[in-house]
């Protein structure tokens, strides 16, 4: 009788949890503007950052590309992308139907209490633009618009909007150090009048504007 054969080695596959978090974390990089355009990121860079093997790293970059968030060239490079002027103006026009649809459909659920937390929010925006914290201004400007479409109760378009969001994060960058800003956008001052009086058209305007005259700057 032949022996048994020696047992197969074992291979262990890479936690989705690791492959999470690393996808989790890359993507808040990008979407708050850590990332400047074409920004180059490396596989093992990603490993080290986030204490992981080559493979997880590898797998959240793949859904960051999908995504739209990061590029990757014919030959493996990985960078934060560097969009083209029709590409920003594509993403411009994007964010005017969504996010005027989305407040729109917030408006009549806006209570004061939403006000008064938005209000919070502006707040702490103008803390960042005071700081001169790019990253941190990006982050409270985004949680100013997701706190007020999160109202709308359409979470498939308000997950559209973050999508386009993730795609203009390190534009979103570049915008911010073009701009100097000194002072919080005066549009969000508009919203939140137009909240409170519940008016649609002036609600409808000053976010059109809000989301697009900024990203014109990059166009002109």
């Amino acid at each position: 009788m032949l022996p048994d054969p020696p047992p197969a080695p074992q291979v262990t596959a890479p936690s989705p949890a690791a492959h999470d978090r690393v996808y989790r974390g890359l993507r808040a990089q990008i979407l708050y503007g850590h990332l400047s355009p074409g920004d180059a990121l490396t596989l093992r860079g990603i490993g080290k950052e986030f204490g992981v093997s080559m493979t997880p790293a590898r797998e959240a970059v793949r859904r960051l590309v999908a995504e739209g968030a990061l590029q990757m060239s014919s030959s493996g490079r990985v960078s934060a992308p560097e969009l083209t002027t029709d590409r920003i103006e594509e993403l411009a026009a994007l964010r005017a139907l969504l996010e005027v649809e989305l407040a729109t459909r917030a408006l009549p659920r806006a209570h004061m209490a939403l006000i008064e937390r938005l209000s919070l929010l502006n707040s702490t925006v103008a803390e960042m633009v005071a700081k001169r914290d790019a990253a941190g201004y990006i982050r409270a400007n985004l949680n100013f618009h997701r706190t007020l479409y999160l109202r709308a109760q359409a979470p498939a378009m308000l997950a559209l909007a973050e999508t386009v969001w993730l795609q203009l994060g390190p534009t979103m960058r570049a915008l911010y150090g073009r701009m100097r800003r000194n002072e919080p956008p005066k549009y969000h001052r508009l919203i939140l009048a137009a909240l409170k009086a519940g008016d649609e058209p002036g609600l409808r305007l000053a976010v059109r504007s809000d989301v697009t005259t900024g990203l014109r700057l990059l166009i002109s």
